[in-house]
């Protein structure tokens, strides 16, 4: 009598193979429609090759066992989608960062002869419409795109590009102060824009190029230039944002001016 698909013809039939069918068995993923209790063969349904190929697809994307387990027992629809939409947002963000890692490794690894162009300068204090908060480094640019979105809506005639100032701590911690501005000629406070008044600072500054998947390494370019020429930094870190997404979608036309406030160290 014939019990089903044999797992052979099962894994033609999915294109997976019976190693990984038997893998999914025992881990739960997918049960045979039928084992003989005399051989310990397995046996599978027609109706089952969607549920598999579904399987290897989740697990292709590195989908935790108990995450595929959850999306196969629920029918509803959306509850579905809402995990797997979960699990691709994550994915993303890996992406993102193993993207910006490879660049910033190809950077420091092979980098570009062209010598970094340092200029000190003296920014006289200034008033402007800015978002403040503490944030995780994780958070930051989430909470950034947010506090921009907010500044772009509560302000008109902007004089300058728009900056940012970020607490040390935020990357000694994981965990800090995040204040982003424009520069504006009236303020007037609304949800969380309100004025605020940027002290006179030195600052050595750098232009970054490009996109910030390899920022990091224009960061440690700079502090170079400050560590050789006896400088020490001193309060957060300065960026303006001469060119970026919101003036041009083409990443290699954006420009980021990178900013330590610094001072001489004593001689003595």
């Amino acid at each position: 009598m014939r019990h089903g698909l044999t797992i052979g013809e099962f894994a033609q039939l999915t294109r997976l193979s019976v190693r990984t069918l038997r893998r999914y068995h025992e881990s739960g993923l997918l049960e045979p429609a039928s084992v003989d209790p005399a051989t310990g063969y397995r046996y599978y349904t027609s109706g089952q090759i969607p549920n598999a190929q579904v399987i290897h697809r989740l697990r292709e994307l590195d989908m935790p066992l108990a995450e595929v387990k959850g999306i196969l027992a629920t029918e509803d629809t959306e509850e579905r989608s809402g995990l797997i939409a979960g699990h691709l947002r994550r994915m993303e963000v890996q992406l993102d960062r193993t993207r910006a890692a490879v660049t910033s490794l190809r950077q420091l690894l092979w980098p570009d002869v062209e010598r970094l162009a340092v200029e000190l300068r003296s920014v006289p204090a200034r008033t402007v419409a800015a978002v403040s908060g503490t944030v995780g480094l994780d958070e930051v640019l989430a909470w950034y795109d947010e506090a921009m979105a907010e500044l772009d809506a509560a302000v008109a005639g902007c004089v300058g590009p728009p900056g940012g100032l970020y607490d040390n701590e935020l990357f000694t911690a994981g965990r800090g102060t995040v204040l982003v501005y424009r520069p504006v000629s009236e303020v007037r406070a609304t949800g969380r824009v309100a004025p605020h008044t940027l002290p006179a600072v030195e600052l050595a500054v750098a232009v970054h190029r490009g996109p910030h998947d390899d920022i990091d390494v224009t960061y440690g370019r700079l502090g170079s230039w400050v560590a050789e020429h006896a400088l020490a930094v001193d309060g957060p870190t300065h960026e303006t944002y001469l060119c970026g997404p919101r003036d041009d979608p083409a990443p290699e036309s954006w420009r980021t001016e990178i900013g330590w406030p610094v001072f001489h160290l004593s001689s003595t």
